[in-house]
């Protein structure tokens, strides 16, 4: 976990744990030993990747974008992605409570990003996580989540979004919007038809969680996208198109799925290849509990 200041704001990532996923989905039709020199696998192909959340106190708003697996999942869905469930955890170890946030965005509904908007309790109800939070999400996205197409339903569980629609704390989103001042999102489809990054700008600075869009810093070369990308070429366009503004105005990209790199700045040397950059000035690590080694 990281903390820095963007402007006024305070940024700080916590982390839901590692999971594993396939190498060669993540990394689509790009020649493994080419993603490999950047993304090591195991030695059943899987990648170690994170889940990291996204914290940000405004003075005004404290909000979190994205939530992880959760605590849901199936056993044996637990058993495959070997899924660690840290992320309260690690929020109460950077000086956070459920009861903080006010706001919660998700930039797409996939298991992977949603997975706390609701917990199960001991009874076996289900609640949000956050119980003072709006979550935000796009309603094209919650309705494609709905559809349960063979292409992709396993990676939706209603549990994490329905129970928010129902009782009113979900707030269905048709677009662009601003937040509040300062956070607004934006659709950069691809991943998912109805995928939204978060914008955020504080005194003239700006950073960006964009979710699956770039999954990690060895997925910055705009062609290299995921098997998972339900429209590859809206994914490598939307990459030039946030690379047409972040790189020229600095702006904080964070990753969703790097372990190692949860952000930097993305620029291009001599060659034209995309590059991330170390984050200065540095970031403050602050100790947490630590993260379960992989098996």
């Amino acid at each position: 976990m990281h903390r820095t200041t963007l402007g006024d704001f305070e940024l700080t990532i916590v982390t839901d744990g590692n999971y594993y996923l396939d190498g060669g989905s993540m990394f689509g039709v790009v020649p493994k030993p080419l993603w490999e020199k950047k993304f090591p696998a195991d030695s059943t192909n899987r990648l170690h990747v994170a889940m990291n959340s996204l914290a940000i106190r405004t003075g005004d708003h404290t909000i979190l974008i994205e939530t992880g697996a959760g605590n849901k999942l199936p056993d044996k869905t637990r058993r495959i992605f070997g899924n660690e469930e840290r992320l309260l955890a690690n929020l109460e170890a950077a000086g956070f409570a459920p009861e903080d946030f006010d706001i919660v965005i998700n930039t797409h509904l996939h298991f992977d990003h949603a997975g706390w908007n609701t917990t199960r309790r001991a009874d076996g109800v289900l609640v949000p996580t956050f119980p003072r939070a709006r979550y935000y999400y796009q309603r094209g996205e919650l309705a494609h989540a709905h559809q349960q197409h063979e292409r992709d339903r396993v990676s939706y569980l209603t549990d994490n979004y329905d129970p928010l629609v129902a009782n009113g704390q979900a707030i269905l989103l048709d677009g662009a919007a601003e937040i509040v001042p300062g956070i607004r999102v934006q659709l950069f489809p691809g991943h998912t038809a109805h995928h939204q990054a978060v914008l955020i700008q504080s005194q003239n600075k700006k950073a960006a969680y964009v979710g699956d869009l770039i999954p990690t810093s060895a997925h910055i070369h705009p062609t290299w996208v995921m098997a998972y990308d339900l429209s590859p070429i809206d994914c490598i366009d939307n990459r030039h198109r946030y690379y047409k503004e972040a790189i020229p105005e600095r702006w904080l990209t964070v990753f969703t799925h790097d372990p190692v790199t949860p952000w930097s700045y993305i620029s291009r040397d001599t060659s034209g290849r995309y590059l991330p950059e170390p984050v200065a000035p540095p970031v403050v690590p602050v100790s947490l509990t630590p993260s379960i080694e992989p098996r």
